[in-house]
């Protein structure tokens, strides 16, 4: 593994143990976090596997530092927010909405460079990975629920942080979608990813 790889991971874990420190809520932070004890040594697998480039493991880092973030104060007490819903005028914090923006956009690109391996055709590859950012973003809604109800159904508006939208899961899905969407003005950048990924794997072949 690259060093420069190594150095976002420490950073990331930096993060992590800092934002990990006092949560607002002990409870649901650790609900916030069973996915990331299950993802992040996913993805370091998956990094020397696939070798991702720099460029795709500091948009993940970004957006996991602000999932880090939420987790903390919880994503509807997120209180660094209240300044932009105050200037807004927002009835809620949307600190959640951003997060998921951001979901499909940062994480676009490290889903893009899984799928091209195994897919050569840059109009399939970017479908495949618009799908999977927009699978991922509802099966987390759903796991997010499950998680709530089974093991602290108390917890279950704090970690799930409706604040009161009954829409709150479907416009979550939709922000997430989005973002994800955003990345195909990038189309130029991702063909000459693709193109960089083929010669390198040609390479390790020859």
């Amino acid at each position: 593994m690259q060093r420069s790889h190594k150095i976002v991971y420490a950073v990331y874990v930096l993060i992590w143990i800092i934002m990990a420190i006092n949560p607002r809520y002990r409870q649901d932070w650790l609900l916030e976090n069973i996915l990331v004890f299950l993802i992040f040594p996913l993805i370091v697998w998956m990094d020397t596997k696939y070798k991702f480039t720099l460029t795709g493991l500091i948009l993940l880092l970004v957006f996991a530092s602000l999932h880090s973030l939420g987790a903390h104060f919880t994503y509807a007490k997120m209180e660094y927010f209240d300044v932009i819903t105050q200037f807004f005028g927002f009835e809620r914090n949307n600190f959640d909405r951003v997060v998921h923006f951001l979901f499909g956009l940062l994480t676009f690109r490290i889903i893009f460079e899984m799928i091209i391996p195994n897919v050569s055709k840059l109009s399939s590859a970017l479908l495949f990975t618009f799908t999977m950012v927009v699978s991922i973003s509802a099966l987390y809604e759903i796991l997010e629920w499950l998680a709530a109800i089974i093991f602290h159904p108390e917890l279950g508006l704090a970690f799930l942080g409706t604040q009161g939208d009954v829409w709150d899961s479907q416009k979550d899905t939709l922000v997430a979608m989005i973002g994800a969407l955003v990345n195909l003005a990038f189309y130029k950048n991702y063909r000459k990813l693709l193109q960089y990924k083929s010669a390198s794997k040609n390479l390790e072949c020859s």
